[in-house]
Formats: structure tokens, C-alpha cells, sequence
């Protein structure tokens, strides 16, 4: 099954001549979700050809202006557009009277019904749960209440081996029984083990993404052996004192967190509009987790399991 993270902005507050702000889609068994919001999210996916339509839930992680700017404009065009599916909007408190002040003087007409739903921020919760996956939101340390976001696969049901339905002629109750984890009894008593007649078709995959935070111990914790880990670097590492002042990440701080949290790949952003390249910045978390890449515009990342 598809899981990918597609990069729609990759800067940080201040315009960049080649970075929209932070916003993200995620997509995995064929549902399409946002991460954060940021102005010019909707241009974006025109841009890269995304389904801008097929939207269902928007994760915002706090209400600076840099993340949420973009909801407006989309929630616009989706309605012009003849959206009719609601819209599911996850937010920090704040982002209920902040979306109904827009739509008290930009909303007449739109289309579909928006929910808000309020984000604890003081614990990990579950806050969307599907067939195959779910969300969940946990604490992050900025200047604000600021949510992270782990998705999670399910464990996907047991595939069974064909040379098996072959070996002992199942019918078609049996190879269902084995599927939901059964035995096979033989006519004649004897036992063969599930795990000698089925396999796992793929390893549940995860991804966090980890928006705008100082460096936090609890966070490796949280989304310990994340598939892909999206983590902030806002500055180098040579910039602490004021990236720490300002509620924010340095390059070599987020290699430590993936590090510690044994993630398989992670990818930085949310870059100062200061570093025209984000060359050194990888070269400085690549000296603590090798496995790292930047956040581009455009750049899909698949989440791959081992």
C-alpha cells in the first residue's frame, strides 16, 4: 500500500524566494491528509499535481501564522470547486473562532460542513483512527501549544502461502479460519502452526513529523522506531542559544533526536530564509544520523518499511 510524504513548503517564517512555509501531504492507503498549512498550500498542490479535492483532515500542529495561513484560501477554492465531503480540521484551542471569523465574512457559500476538533496538547492521544492506520497527536515545546503527529499503521492481516492452499487443498473456510490467525487441524489431529502457514505481507510502517519545538528528550520517546521522522532544523547548531530563545531546533539537535529515537530516515526543515542552500545543514545532522535528507518543495519521500 502507497504511504508517501509529499513537501509542499519547507521554510520557516520569513518569505523565501524558494521555500513556500511549512505544509505537507501525507498519503497512505489511498487516503490524502495536511499536515500544517502554510500561506500558498493550495498553490502547491495545483503545482504538483496533487488531489487537492480528495483532502479529508487537516493537521495543524499550532496556530503561528506561517502554519495555518493557507487553510483560508484552500477551504475557498475547495468550495469553488464543488466540494460536498466535510472537511475535519485538528488544531491547539484557538482555531474554532479564529475559522469562524473568517467564514463570517469570507464563508457564504461554501459548500460542505468543517469540523474543528480540539487538540489536548498536554498528553499523546489518538486522534483519528481508520482501517489501516491512525493518527496520533503528542506535546511538542514551542512559544505556543504545539502538537506533533504520528501515523501509524495497523499490523496488516496475515497473507497466506499459496504453495500451503496447495499442499493441504484448503476450502475456502479454512484458508479464512488460517487468515485470521488459526491453526490448521489435519483429518487426522494433527496441528500446523499459523506462522507456518501465513506471512506478514509488510512491516506496519510510521511517520512523525515534529513541527516547530526546541529539542525535546520526550519527543525520541514518543515516535521510537519511526519509520521516517520529518523533524524542524531551523538553524545550524552554531545559532543554539537563539534558536532554543526562539522555541526552535538546530540541525544537529534533530539528528540526535532521530538518533536516539532509532528512526529510519529522517528528513529536516523548516529552514531560515537565511540559508539559501540547505547543504550545511545536512552535512551537520549527517555527522550525528547519517540518514538524513532535506525538505524541498515538490520532494515526495516514501515511508518504506524494512
Amino acid at each position: 500500500m502507497n504511504f508517501t510524504v509529499t513537501i509542499l513548503g519547507s521554510g520557516s517564517a520569513l518569505p523565501s524566494a524558494n521555500r513556500f512555509p511549512s505544509a505537507q501531504l501525507v498519503s497512505l492507503h489511498h487516503r490524502h491528509y495536511l499536515v500544517d498549512c502554510g500561506e500558498g498550500a493550495q498553490l502547491q498542490l495545483c503545482r504538483y499535481g496533487l488531489p487537492m479535492q480528495k483532502v479529508s483532515h487537516i493537521f495543524i500542529s499550532h496556530l503561528h501564522a506561517d502554519h495555518v495561513l493557507g487553510i483560508f484560501g484552500l477551504i475557498s477554492t475547495m468550495s469553488m470547486l464543488g466540494r460536498e465531503a466535510p472537511l475535519h480540521i485538528y488544531a491547539p484551542p484557538g482555531m474554532q473562532p479564529i475559522l469562524a471569523g473568517h467564514l463570517r465574512y469570507f464563508g457564504d457559500g461554501v459548500s460542505y460542513g468543517i469540523e474543528v476538533h480540539e487538540l489536548r496538547g498536554d498528553r499523546k492521544e489518538v486522534v483519528l483512527e481508520e482501517e489501516h492506520f491512525t493518527v496520533a497527536s503528542f506535546p511538542l515545546q514551542h512559544r505556543t501549544p504545539t502538537c506533533g503527529f504520528l501515523f501509524r499503521e495497523k499490523t496488516p492481516p496475515r497473507n497466506i502461502y499459496k504453495e500451503a492452499i496447495e499442499k493441504y487443498r484448503l476450502p475456502v473456510s479454512a484458508i479464512l479460519e488460517v487468515k485470521r490467525g488459526g491453526d490448521l487441524t489435519l483429518p487426522g489431529g494433527e496441528v500446523v502452526p499459523n506462522e507456518k502457514l501465513t506471512y506478514q505481507p509488510y512491516a506496519p510502517r510510521t511517520y512523525a513529523y515534529c513541527s516547530d519545538t526546541v529539542a525535546c528528550d520526550d519527543v525520541a520517546r514518543e515516535i521510537c522506531g519511526v519509520t521516517l521522522l520529518y523533524h524542524e532544523a531551523t538553524f545550524a547548531d552554531n545559532m543554539r542559544d537563539f534558536a532554543v530563545a526562539r522555541g526552535h531546533t538546530t540541525a544537529l539537535q534533530a539528528a540526535q533526536i532521530a538518533r536516539d529515537a532509532n528512526a529510519k530516515k529522517l528528513v529536516i526543515g523548516h529552514f531560515s530564509s537565511r540559508y539559501k542552500s540547505a547543504e550545511a545543514l545536512v552535512a551537520e545532522a549527517r555527522a550525528v544520523f547519517a540518514n538524513t535528507f532535506a525538505a524541498e518543495d515538490g520532494k515526495t519521500f516514501p515511508v518504506e518499511a524494512d
